[in-house]
């Protein structure tokens, strides 16, 4: 096998989010509960026999190296494996950065799942994810491969099983740098706990969401595009909620169909704001597990 092509990496969205504590070196402590979608990104992989990670796409524009999740995760798998093997990496990007749907950490985990499958470097899925999570708090759910329960910093997973559902994703025209939102000194960051059978017992009952996105209200505050488009929606009826720390907004529905139905009654109305409204809209279907979970055994 001297290439893989075509391999997805899906974006994710947070359920619900809850900031139950802070650390004292300063890292939230959270409860949350990701969901792949697919819509991916996609990276192809060409081994070499050189040593030397290479990577191109029109996406790299101003993202040195050194601060690529995706370098950064094939270098982890080079120092853990003492592989002699390179790698050519291709992009294409088609999750929006600065939207809270984890595609940096998403590309980082589907690169250390290929590469470990392309080098033949024979770690098990425990080992991907002790490398990963250095790379990132939510790129270890990716490598897991599953819906999960997150607590901790995100790092505390369980498997859970969610219902066949299908999302309605629009992103205003604005992007959220994460650090700031969680630095913010209106932030919550005292919501109770959940135990995770509450959550499992409540979505056996409920159609909707559950709990809440405690990071909302500042995103809303310092940037009120967001708040304006996430108006639209609830005042067309809609159930909404925001996914990591923005600036991306979902609604969720039974199925593709409806999803659709409501984004082409609702997205006009989006577009008509004074400030432009949205940069995307995606609708997507909630995927039972990611599609690369085959690839790393337990």
């Amino acid at each position: 096998m001297r290439a893989l092509h075509d391999v997805p990496a899906p974006a994710k969205l947070n359920l619900f989010l809850h900031v139950v504590g802070r650390r004292p070196d300063g890292y939230h402590l959270l409860q949350t509960v990701f969901r792949f979608v697919d819509l991916c990104d996609v990276l192809h992989f060409e081994r070499t026999s050189d040593g030397r990670i290479v990577r191109d796409g029109e996406s790299l524009a101003g993202l040195a190296p050194e601060h690529d999740l995706v370098v950064r995760a094939a270098q982890a798998l080079q120092r853990a494996s003492g592989t002699r093997h390179g790698v050519r990496i291709h992009y294409e990007k088609r999750i929006p950065a600065g939207g809270g749907l984890g595609g940096g950490s998403s590309d980082a985990a589907s690169t250390l799942v290929a590469l470990n499958r392309l080098w033949e470097t024979g770690l098990k899925r425990a080992d991907l994810m002790r490398l990963a999570l250095p790379l990132g708090a939510d790129v270890p759910v990716f490598v897991g491969g599953r819906s999960a329960f997150a607590q901790g910093v995100g790092e505390d997973l369980t498997p859970v099983e969610l219902p066949d559902c299908a999302y309605w994703i629009v992103q205003p025209g604005e992007q959220v740098p994460t650090a700031s939102v969680f630095a913010d000194p209106d932030l919550t960051r005292n919501s109770e706990s959940v135990k995770i059978a509450v959550f499992t017992d409540w979505q056996t009952g409920h159609s909707g969401l559950f709990g809440r996105n405690d990071l909302e209200a500042v995103v809303f505050a310092r940037y009120p595009r967001i708040a304006r488009v996430a108006g639209v929606l609830k005042d067309a009826g809609l159930a909404v909620r925001m996914t990591g720390s923005g600036s991306c907004l979902f609604a969720q529905f039974g199925d593709l169909a409806q999803a659709r139905m409501h984004s082409d009654r609702i997205i006009s109305k989006i577009r008509s704001l004074p400030d432009g409204g949205v940069n995307g809209s995606w609708v997507c279907q909630g995927m039972p597990c990611h599609p690369l979970r085959g690839w790393t055994v337990d």
